[in-house]
């Protein structure tokens, strides 16, 4: 990228933060009291890329910016870990999964560990990749671990569509996928933080739209915008959430987002799955938060095909990450931030996985409000 195209872009960022300034101190007189606006991203992708380029940095001082559960494995409870590593111990059993998944802690060990000690676990790139490899193995039973939100249900609700159509008996899903609107409403009717407006998950409103998110904006009076994952994305979207005069749910990400979101895929995941309660790191069980096998796929739900004891949960003594997804801490105030959990050494969830929030801070927290790039992430996620 040419540095006309950097300075235009960097130019770009600094008129955007003028303008959210000047937002901020013409509606919110609430601000100059000392109240502040506080804003809270719930999609990982939006925490990584807010501290990649340092965007806190670039916010008028009466406005704060936290971080919520928008990161799946992160949001995965103990036990649900607890779970994977003893189904992982099954002398017939692979464990397929995504790579961040390997190296978070149980409550007594990881993946990794259990890979190490000689279980069978692989990564994959995508569900259909695990369904060819229980047809290469056919020999094995080959569970493949089903974490995220929207974005990767209607992917898993696929694969085993296609592993019915081939036949294929050896393959089935441990199904912890979540739903987003669940703590969105758990976080506002705890009332636990302060909450002014939502930057919402981009990868899961292009398949659920913005039709979910409505009881935010009528029943509880908080404005939300759905965000695209570069710098200027963010920062538009906290502009608008500023210039609201009423509590609506908005589109910034209209490149890929629609109203409608994508019927298709809502229609092959509610084919499979049918809301479930589900525990959530930080928030507890919220009723009909998760998915869970109807009745017709029940044959491919590892829970009903494998017995597991997965043994008494034990929470990391010290970790908060817990407070850090509900926005109640910032990843710096947790007493092991940086000294005993580190990515290297990591203790909690949200220091291993790439859209951690703590991950994210300590891997970014050296910029400063110089140091504002243009370049974005990629867009593929599995949140």
């Amino acid at each position: 990228m040419s540095s006309s195209v950097d300075s235009r872009a960097a130019d770009h960022l600094r008129r955007l933060a003028a303008a959210l300034a000047d937002a901020v101190a013409a509606a919110s007189p609430a601000a100059d009291a000392g109240e502040g606006l506080t804003f809270m991203e719930v999609c990982g992708t939006h925490t990584m890329a807010i501290s990649r380029y340092g965007l806190r940095d670039l916010l008028p001082a009466a406005m704060r910016l936290v971080s919520g559960p928008g990161c799946p494995v992160c949001v995965t409870a103990m036990r649900d870990l607890d779970l994977v590593v003893a189904m992982a111990r099954l002398p017939e059993v692979t464990i397929v999964t995504f790579g961040d998944l390997i190296r978070v802690p149980s409550s007594r060990t990881s993946l990794a560990e259990e890979r190490a000690a000689g279980a069978d676990v692989r990564v994959v790139y995508s569900p259909a990749d695990a369904v060819a490899l229980a047809a290469e193995l056919p020999g094995r039973q080959v569970v493949f671990v089903g974490i995220g939100f929207e974005t990767t249900a209607p992917t898993v609700a696929a694969s085993v569509l296609e592993a019915q159509a081939r036949g294929i008996a050896n393959f089935s899903v441990l199904c912890l996928h979540k739903t987003m609107p669940g703590p969105l409403r758990a976080l506002l009717e705890s009332g636990e933080t302060h909450l002014t407006g939502f930057i919402l998950p981009g990868h899961v409103s292009v398949v659920t739209g913005t039709g979910c998110y409505k009881f935010v904006a009528d029943e509880f009076g908080v404005g939300g915008v759905i965000a695209g994952f570069e710098a200027a994305d963010v920062l538009e979207s906290l502009l608008m959430l500023a210039r609201q005069q009423q509590p609506a749910i908005e589109i910034q990400y209209r490149r890929a987002v629609h109203p409608e979101g994508n019927p298709v895929a809502r229609q092959v995941m509610e084919r499979v799955f049918e809301p479930g309660d589900a525990d959530w790191r930080g928030l507890g069980v919220i009723p009909g938060s998760g998915l869970r096998f109807g009745d017709e796929f029940g044959v491919f739900d590892a829970l009903r095909r494998f017995a597991v004891d997965p043994g008494e949960t034990l929470e990391p003594q010290g970790c908060r990450c817990g407070d850090v997804l509900r926005g109640a801490l910032d990843p710096a105030d947790c007493g092991l931030f940086g000294t005993r959990c580190t990515p290297e050494s990591p203790v909690g969830a949200c220091m291993v996985s790439s859209e951690g929030s703590c991950a994210a801070q300590y891997r970014y927290r050296a910029l400063d409000d110089a140091d504002v790039r243009p370049s974005g992430p990629s867009e593929a996620t599995h949140d």
